[in-house]
């Protein structure tokens, strides 16, 4: 154990990865960097990165954009409270540190949507404190290597993982370790079939040595995952369309769609039509229905999506929507910010 983070480190030295944001000392676009990362691989995020921070440079610049500003360079990343939580996050540093990052890491962690991890991220790689960042692949490389068999989902796993990682951390070298362990995890000590025969770590690795790679890290209860059918109604009426924006409360929330009807199962079209939700809207118009696209499955971490569009077409009068439908032109589509789903379904119609 003693010598773990020597090792580590000295593996790094050899095999880390050019990214965009290594070397960066800036807390701030550190901060942009590990939340771009959340959820997403660092092959898509690099270039969502780069475009970021050449519109947001700095602290006081995202505070001061609009949160559609925001959404829309976020576009397609998913996990739009991510994006919010960053808004929300330079408008706090405004108002509370006069724009200037906070440099303590107590202070860091009181910024909405940095957790324990991010915090470590940002104090140990911005201002070499020695705080451990325990991500997916530090749990992984962690329970591998020490035979840890304690779920890492439930809170005294947590706190038995970051524990060890304290007491490993070198304590003179703490960004530098956290990010070796990230690249370890990701490049060397994969989910599945990890390299062990080219592995530092692999004449002492429980897990290599019990041949139990694939059992470890372990987790206490399966994720469930919950349904939803979702039909877009695409109205056309001559140059225009209509949008609305998503409430809070769920997932995209603050982002622009066609106005939508769910269900818990999959229906007919039918079934669409007599639904009063879309009788309401159209029935002060004629329309027709030009097409229904094949159901686009969408898969989201607690929850699988299967989305149609419906194409509707109005032909006479003006359709009667709630207060919350806006009529757009649309050309000026591409304007708004909207969900990668909503990208693929406007994709398949032009197919």
């Amino acid at each position: 154990m003693n010598n773990f983070s020597a090792i580590l480190i000295r593996w790094y030295t050899d095999n880390k990865r050019t990214l965009p944001w290594r070397g960066e000392k800036d807390a701030y676009k550190i901060w942009v960097s590990e939340i771009i990362l959340q959820q997403t691989r660092i092959e898509q995020g690099m270039n969502y990165y780069l475009r970021f921070v050449k519109r947001f440079p700095n602290v006081i610049s995202l505070a001061e954009a609009q949160e559609d500003e925001v959404l829309k360079y976020w576009q397609g990343l998913g996990y739009y409270s991510r994006a919010r939580n960053l808004h929300a996050g330079a408008k706090y540093i405004v108002d509370n540190h006069k724009g200037l990052f906070p440099t303590q890491h107590a202070d860091i962690k009181k910024i909405k949507g940095i957790g324990d991890y991010t915090a470590a991220a940002i104090a140990s790689i911005a201002f070499n404190q020695a705080f451990a960042a325990i991500d997916g692949n530090a749990y992984r490389v962690l329970a591998r290597v020490f035979g840890i068999f304690t779920p890492i989902d439930t809170s005294f796993g947590k706190k038995e993982f970051q524990l060890l990682a304290d007491e490993i951390i070198d304590k003179y070298q703490a960004g530098t370790f956290n990010q070796a362990l990230m690249d370890f995890g990701s490049l060397q000590c994969k989910p599945h079939h990890p390299d062990c025969n080219n592995c530092c770590f692999a004449h002492f690795c429980y897990a290599n040595d019990k041949q139990e790679q694939e059992l470890l890290p372990c987790k206490s209860k399966k994720i469930q995952q919950k349904k939803r059918y979702l039909y877009y109604l695409q109205i056309e009426n001559k140059s225009y369309t209509y949008i609305k924006k998503r409430d809070k409360g769920d997932i995209w929330a603050g982002l622009y769609e066609f106005p939508l009807l769910e269900y818990s199962e999959n229906i007919d079209i039918e079934q669409i039509i007599k639904d009063k939700n879309f009788t309401d809207c159209l029935f002060d118009c004629q329309w027709k229905i030009i097409n229904i696209s094949i159901p686009i499955k969408h898969q989201l971490t607690h929850q699988q999506i299967f989305a149609s569009f419906v194409q509707i077409v109005v032909t006479n009068g003006e359709p009667k929507f709630k207060k919350n439908i806006q009529k757009i032109q649309t050309v000026d589509l591409q304007k708004f910010p909207i969900s990668r789903l909503m990208e693929l379904g406007i994709e398949k119609q032009m197919e």
